[in-house]
């Protein structure tokens, strides 16, 4: 396939002409690219295959394909009044081949350009003994069901042209059905932010999954919806179009738009009131030591006992706004993921904490050979720092008490556990701990936490694709879970 790219590529300007082509190509099996003067600019590789001869049209006249003169004429006059020709029947003559009945349908591309270029399908219509009639009755029978469907949905033979649309589409586009039929689908999608992606979500590689698009109305406004495209087959199992089930996701895109907004709103304000407390909490814990060395013996035990006070809720205060710092952080484009091996991180931690470990009498038992973990590293480190922490700071007194760390990996995630048989949860609690400044009762200094912790732990398991949970009843211990996808 030649790799020129033709003038079309105005409307167009963010993409690449070469993706642009694909694009096109990629969705419909034959398809020119023409000028208002009739000249073919681009050719895809089918419809080089149709005419006989794969990539040599480029740049010749629509005169020299082997298109009827007459036929052209008309074609030509269609295109400067209308900007479209309506799906039509039209013969080619090749040498080699003979003729070939092929159906055609044209229409301009979108965009302000002082030279419009129109976009050409072509789709080689069987004769009447060849004619496919598994094929017309599966679509028969998809419309005598779907007509009734609340759902628009769209059907498309494997040339990229519309062959039914419900009247949902209808209440959906603005098209009536019969106007759509024999058209390319990419009429409809002009308007999408990424054209090659919009049309990716109509193509059969596209079974079972479900992308967010653009797509025109009737009245060129545009609107997002969920495109979910399955294959269309006949009874023999042989694949002859797609099916495409459109909804509405415009007020959701929306709506998540504004969330995702007034997010990044709320992270910025938590970074910058961050740091601006840390300046007056810096001066307070500051003075209070001045205060004690300079004048401890002047305030006495009752004063001493008051700055002790004041400088544990400083340091409370500190760690908080550390924290909010941290979760405000989590997600952040300087992130990368990697494989990490999570045996080192456990034994640093395990170091880290042995002073806490042995006050509290508390047995650490790490996984063997653990599998390697997609995540950014210090996200897992602050994944198992909190957990582990949390589980010390509400172990309760136990005779023999226990965190058990946990690695495995599944079908598509990594399973990450830490359990303890600490004090438990009360089911009640189960999600609300993992909202921000919530916690529950004490540490075992006596001591309240921030708050914040298992929230940098939810953060970061969303962030990373993955979700967190915990299993756990009243003087049962507690179970945290975390996966994170593999790849």
């Amino acid at each position: 396939m030649t790799t020129q790219a033709p003038p079309l590529i105005a409307p167009f300007a963010a993409l690449p002409a070469s993706a642009l082509l694909d694009a096109f190509s990629q969705l419909h099996q034959a398809v020119l690219v023409l000028d208002r003067r009739g000249r073919v600019t681009w050719i895809s590789d089918a419809d080089g295959v149709m005419c006989g001869a794969p990539g040599s049209q480029l740049g010749v006249s629509t005169r020299e394909l082997p298109l009827d003169p007459a036929d052209f004429e008309e074609l030509r006059q269609q295109l400067l009044a209308h900007g479209r020709v309506l799906p039509r029947r039209v013969e080619l003559r090749f040498e080699k081949s003979g003729t070939v009945t092929a159906e055609l349908s044209v229409v301009r591309l979108p965009g302000e350009h002082a030279e419009p270029r129109f976009l050409a399908t072509l789709r080689p219509v069987p004769s009447p003994e060849a004619a496919d009639s598994d094929t017309r009755h599966t679509l028969d029978s998809l419309g005598s069901i779907l007509d009734s469907s609340p759902e628009a949905v769209l059907a498309i033979d494997a040339a990229g042209l519309v062959t039914y649309g419900n009247p949902a589409l209808e209440r959906l586009l603005g098209f009536p059905p019969r106007d759509l039929i024999g058209e390319p689908v990419t009429r409809l999608l002009w308007g999408a932010d990424d054209f090659e992606r919009a049309c990716a979500a109509f193509r059969p590689a596209t079974d079972g999954q479900t992308q967010d698009v653009k797509i025109s109305r009737a009245d060129g406004s545009t609107l997002c919806v969920a495109v979910s495209a399955s294959p269309l087959r006949r009874t023999d199992g042989a694949r002859v179009g797609t099916v495409a089930i459109l909804r509405d996701v415009t007020e959701r895109r929306r709506h998540a738009a504004e969330l995702a907004r007034k997010n990044a709103e709320l992270e910025s304000y938590v970074h910058s009131v961050s740091h601006d407390l840390r300046s007056p909490l810096v001066s307070l814990l500051g003075f209070s030591r001045l205060l004690r060395q300079d004048h401890g013996d002047q305030i006495g035990d009752s004063g001493r006992h008051f700055l002790d006070r004041i400088e544990q809720a400083g340091r409370t205060m500190e760690a908080l706004i550390n924290d909010l710092l941290e979760l405000s952080r989590i997600g952040e484009t300087g992130e990368r993921k990697a494989l990490v091996d999570p045996l080192r991180i456990l034994m640093q931690l395990r170091a880290e904490l042995k002073p806490r470990l042995e006050a509290q009498d508390v047995e650490l038992s790490i996984c063997e050979n653990p599998p390697l973990v997609l995540c950014d590293r210090t996200r897992l480190y602050q994944v198992f720092s909190n957990l582990m922490g949390n589980a010390l700071d509400h172990m309760g007194p136990q005779a023999k008490a226990r965190i058990e760390i946990d690695v495995r990996e599944e079908s598509d995630v990594h399973h990450v556990s830490v359990r303890d048989n600490g004090r438990g949860i009360d089911p009640a609690h189960h999600e609300r701990i993992f909202e921000i400044f919530q916690s529950l009762g004490p540490r075992a200094d006596g001591r309240r936490g921030t708050g914040v912790g298992l929230a940098i732990v939810k953060k970061i398991a969303e962030t990373h694709g993955g979700r967190v949970w915990v299993e756990s009843a009243v003087g049962r211990g507690a179970c945290f879970h975390l996966t994170l996808p593999r790849g």
